[in-house]
């Protein structure tokens, strides 16, 4: 993964991509947006998402057993925020009569959603967002905009690449070169060195 590769919404397009994706009035609104929340909230590859199972629910824990692709250690994330709880638990009430397989986000047809299907939502959703750079129309920029989002409120390096599911930690460096707090304790780094050797 390269710098140029790393696309993550501000928190002031976060904020407008998920006033409309809770503003959708289509028929999938519900699945639509607790697949994004959840997806976002465990930082899920759109590969990783779209083949979770109800069995990988624990609704007494509110944990999510994610298995990682691309050679990622598989690992359970605990929900923290309540309105992704709620409206993944409401879809999964909802999804019970019409559904005979076990994915928790299905297709009209039944089946799991596919990664095409995925990215033309992303993408609307961001054109109503008024995102107005197409390169991070794209469902991993919802990881990279988690992780960099854990990387400034303070997870440690080992934290986050448990939490990615990373197996090495080069990976996981990669989201510490864009968060402000990061930067900020750098410099305080460099005055209290510098600040030494003028005494």
């Amino acid at each position: 993964m390269s710098n140029k590769s790393l696309k993550f919404l501000t928190s002031d397009e976060l904020s407008r991509f998920w006033n409309v994706v809770e503003n959708d009035m289509s028929r999938y609104r519900v699945r639509n947006e607790a697949l994004m929340r959840v997806a976002y909230e465990c930082a899920l590859r759109v590969s990783e998402v779209n083949h979770l199972q109800v069995g990988d629910y624990d609704p007494c824990h509110h944990t999510i057993y994610c298995k990682r692709l691309k050679h990622g250690e598989s690992n359970t994330i605990r929900l923290l925020d309540p309105t992704t709880i709620e409206i993944l638990e409401l879809h999964l009430r909802q999804r019970k009569a019409t559904s005979q397989n076990d994915f928790i986000f299905i297709s009209q047809k039944g089946n799991f959603i596919s990664r095409k299907t995925l990215d033309k939502l992303m993408k609307y959703y961001c054109q109503l967002a008024d995102i107005q750079d197409t390169s991070k129309h794209h469902f991993h920029t919802l990881r990279h905009t988690r992780a960099i989002e854990l990387a400034e409120v303070g997870a440690d390096l080992k934290e986050l690449q448990f939490y990615l599911g990373h197996r090495r930690l080069e990976n996981t460096m990669l989201y510490y070169k864009f968060t402000a707090k990061q930067y900020l304790l750098l410099q305080k780094k460099i005055k209290k060195s510098s600040y030494g050797k003028n005494l």
